[in-house]
């Protein structure tokens, strides 16, 4: 349950897109097994032999039009979303704008595939051609459903490419309004599948011989799994993993901006993000002035009902989620953190709201590296905050994690922004902002954050193969 006067979705363990019922509120999702994943790949392929011969052109119109049905639609699909995960309106729409850029981006991008001309000895030439994959699995997380399902399959159907995707169990309805609004734009039957379930739904379209490539958001020990047997076939393999994101404070930046960027970097989507930046360290000359600041802001933070405009922060996405996070608090205060704010479960005034699951944003002080919510991924509004030193000293603590999904730095030294994120080992770094990420920036992670990218012009050799041809214009010069 996302907050307790919306849908209720009761999980029966794997689902599938055509048996959805909605009685007195609440939906069932049948199973979806081998049967159902083999009928959705194969409407892809169908599909994929149409879809790949149409000029770039041709495929941008119909791209286009989706995005224009999204604007349309965008309020129906953001209160969805909010039913879907919980979010809070305000963020659910510019999610959907997001997906709609995205959407729109890559339909330009369709127009400008191309190869290139080489010239060879003797009047021969060789060029190449960029070629579609096939068949591509996406396979979506739960806090970002609807804009995740974009992010995944502009740039494969770009590329001429098909796709069957699979949500979050946890989140399954927007995916499904996505393949909805593509079948309205006049795309081909079968060209956006979705399938519903969850590890073995995952497994069986992984091991599909008919696919011919996965693209993961989720966790590291998942998305671990979904290399091993993408390698069984030796499919190409894009994953968008976890983080442990640090955001560097220096004493000569703006307070002001430094606080806003830190509450941007822990609090969206009830904290739920994978590149949020929750190891926030701060010069210590500049702590007090900013824990003072950072407490104030984080305390006004409007939490309740998401489909008010006046929210800024609505449930988290499951029971279990909740408790796991709030186990994190109490871990913390057992190694000695100080909670200076939040940290408990929150109950809404408003009765039908009572059973959410909610709880208030946290500041965590007194935070040293080796403490658990300074290690671990945490997933949930928890900010750690820690204090440094020196450049030198933040930028070895800021890099001794396996992750490096993102980072951030905050100062007024031009010269010093670029240096420290030269060092910073993390794929997508912000200076004097954070957690923004526009459709044209490629967005992914260094180490065991991820491989590949999402977004801007790079990603569309992810989703495509080069295939190199020799044309010999004179006689064969042999050997025998």
């Amino acid at each position: 349950v996302n907050f307790a006067h919306m849908l209720f979705f009761r999980h029966t363990g794997l689902y599938m897109l055509t048996h959805i019922y909605c009685v007195n509120e609440v939906t069932l999702l049948e199973p979806c097994g081998a049967v159902e994943v083999n009928q959705a790949v194969e409407a892809a392929k169908s599909a994929f032999g149409h879809w790949s011969k149409l000029s770039g052109m041709e495929r941008a119109r119909i791209m286009i039009e989706a995005a224009h049905i999204i604007e349309s639609r965008r309020e129906e699909i953001a209160e969805m979303e909010v039913v879907n995960n919980g979010k809070s309106i305000t963020e659910a729409r510019l999610d959907v704008d997001s997906a709609r850029l995205c959407i729109e981006y890559y339909a330009g991008m369709a127009c400008t595939l191309a190869g290139q001309h080489v010239q060879l000895p003797g009047g021969s030439f060789a060029y190449t051609r960029r070629e579609p994959l096939g068949v591509c699995v996406g396979i979506g997380a739960w806090n970002y459903p609807f804009q995740i399902a974009a992010w995944k399959s502009a740039p494969a159907l770009a590329c001429g490419n098909s796709m069957v995707f699979k949500p979050s169990p946890v989140t399954p309805v927007t995916a499904v309004l996505l393949a909805e609004l593509y079948t309205q734009a006049g795309a081909p039957e079968g060209l956006f599948n979705v399938v519903q379930g969850s590890q073995e739904t995952g497994s069986l379209l992984c091991h599909h011989p008919d696919v011919a490539k996965v693209s993961f958001t989720g966790s590291v020990p998942t998305g671990k799994k979904i290399m091993e047997m993408a390698s069984k076939g030796v499919k190409p393999v894009t994953l968008e993993l976890g983080g442990k994101s640090p955001l560097l404070i220096f004493k000569d930046c703006d307070v002001e901006n430094a606080v806003k960027g830190a509450l941007m970097a822990n609090f969206l989507s009830q904290g739920q993000v994978c590149s949020n930046a929750t190891r926030v360290f701060v010069q210590r000359d500049i702590l007090p002035e900013f824990m003072e600041e950072v407490v104030r802001r984080t305390q006004a933070i409007e939490i309740g009902d998401p489909l008010l405009e006046s929210t800024r922060m609505g449930a988290l996405v499951s029971q279990p989620h909740l408790e796991r996070v709030l186990s994190f608090v109490d871990q913390a205060k057992k190694e000695g953190a100080t909670v200076l704010c939040g940290g408990e479960p929150f109950i809404p005034s408003d009765p039908k709201l009572r059973g959410g699951y909610y709880m208030t944003p946290c500041v965590l002080g007194n935070c040293t590296d080796e403490m658990t919510c300074v290690k671990e991924e945490i997933f949930g509004p928890v900010m750690s905050v820690l204090s440094f030193e020196s450049e030198e000293e933040v930028l070895r603590r800021a890099n001794d994690t396996s992750l490096g999904l993102a980072a951030g730095v905050f100062t007024s030294d031009v010269r010093r922004a670029h240096r420290v994120v030269e060092h910073l080992k993390a794929g997508s770094c912000f200076i004097n902002n954070y957690n923004i990420t526009p459709v044209e920036v490629p967005f992914g992670g260094f180490k065991m954050s991820g491989i590949g990218r999402e977004n801007g012009q790079v990603t569309i050799e992810y989703y495509s193969q080069l295939k190199t041809v020799f044309v010999e214009m004179g006689d064969v010069d042999s050997l025998f």
